[in-house]
């Protein structure tokens, strides 16, 4: 038997049960990365964005800026002369300007030979900047309007004692190459803001080649507006004073930052390079957490990573945006490079769940200092 003014009393319980629902909601979704950062917050993203629509609550929830993970690059656009794909790119176009996203556009020249369609390399220096010509104005003006930032040149640097890489660009061209690129990316968007890409280069053995770039710039009034340090650091080896100082010698220099590409590995992949590659049968047999990560490993991931934001913020007005690469763990890249394996470099797990890492990054940008 229900007493008198008990279904009453147990309907005014169920609402107020809802409103706290409604409430615990509401702060959940006000945990957003977007929302603490002083910076804006982007990630390199799947071409397939447009047709997974179970990513696009995370997506749309946290990140302002989106790059294209690979349908940008001149490899994947116009891998023969003339003959131009546009299906991916003007799909994940179409889909960021329908979603109110921001477009960061990834790349026009990438310097290294591997990367580079073949028909592109030439021993004729104006052939090969005439060729280029034609890509960056046809791309670029394709989107003008739409893409608000562009990886011009990508890893033109070199990881030894040269300056440059050598690479079929900077055989026939030397620097050229780099300025020219600026320079017609210029001419066919002068509202797109554009950047200088490439990776450790806040390491002291490639700050210095970093800083004389910056510096021809600069002294050719070339259309440079920042430098994008690509952040793919792995776990116990994240470079924080090279970071702090390299951060420092860009505001002395003027030019703003972008970080482009930031993950954290889980599992150490140098030695993959080291002894000219004589370790990589035994490494490629490694997969430590295929059956998830343990808690350490998550623990010190999100001290390290709340350490980077640290630094970040501290360098908040040179800082332009810092987009991650990728949107969680199992769509990460490092789960098939430089050999396959399950790793867990982001924010977000394999099922798009927060993690440590996540908790650790909004404790750190809700800080004041």
């Amino acid at each position: 038997m229900t007493l008198p003014g008990a279904e009453i009393g147990q309907n005014r319980v169920m609402r107020i049960l809802g409103l706290f629902l409604l409430l615990a909601q509401s702060l959940l979704a006000s945990e957003s990365l977007k929302l603490f950062s002083p910076f804006p917050i982007g990630v390199g993203i799947s071409d397939q964005i447009p047709s997974r629509p179970n990513d696009w609550a995370l997506l749309k929830s946290q990140f302002t800026y989106i790059t294209p993970e690979n349908c940008m690059k001149p490899a994947a656009v116009q891998n023969q002369e003339g003959t131009w794909r546009w299906e991916l790119p003007d799909a994940f176009v179409n889909f960021a300007v329908s979603n109110n996203l921001r477009l960061v556009g990834h790349t026009l020249v990438w310097a290294k030979d591997d990367r580079t369609p073949e028909w592109f390399c030439t021993t004729n220096k104006d052939l090969l900047l005439a060729r280029m010509k034609t890509h960056i104005e046809t791309v670029v003006g394709r989107y003008r309007g739409k893409i608000e930032m562009w990886d011009v040149v990508n890893e033109a640097l070199d990881d030894g004692t040269n300056f440059l890489r050598p690479s079929c660009w900077s055989k026939a061209s030397g620097e050229e190459f780099i300025l020219k690129a600026f320079e017609y990316a210029h001419a066919a968007d002068p509202n797109a803001l554009l950047i200088y890409n490439d990776y450790n280069n806040e390491l002291p053995s490639k700050l210095p080649k970093q800083v004389r770039l910056i510096e021809r710039f600069k002294a050719n009034k070339t259309p440079v507006h920042a430098i994008g340090l690509q952040g793919h650091y792995e776990l116990d080896a994240v470079p924080f004073d090279a970071i702090e100082k390299a951060l420092a010698e860009m505001k002395r220099l003027n030019m703003k930052v972008v970080v482009s590409e930031l993950d954290i590995d889980v599992i150490p992949r140098a030695r993959w390079w080291a002894n000219n590659g004589a370790e990589r049968e035994a490494l490629s047999k490694v997969n430590p957490y295929k059956d998830g990560c343990p808690p350490e490993i998550l623990r010190r991931q999100a001290e390290q990573y709340a350490r980077l934001f640290g630094i970040f913020k501290k360098y908040s007005d040179q800082i332009l945006r810092i987009s991650f690469w990728n949107l969680h763990d199992g769509q990460s890249w490092l789960n098939e490079f430089p050999w396959k394996r399950v790793n867990h470099p982001l924010l977000f797990d394999r099922d798009g769940k927060p993690k440590p890492a996540y908790d650790a990054v909004i404790r750190e940008l809700r800080q004041t200092r």
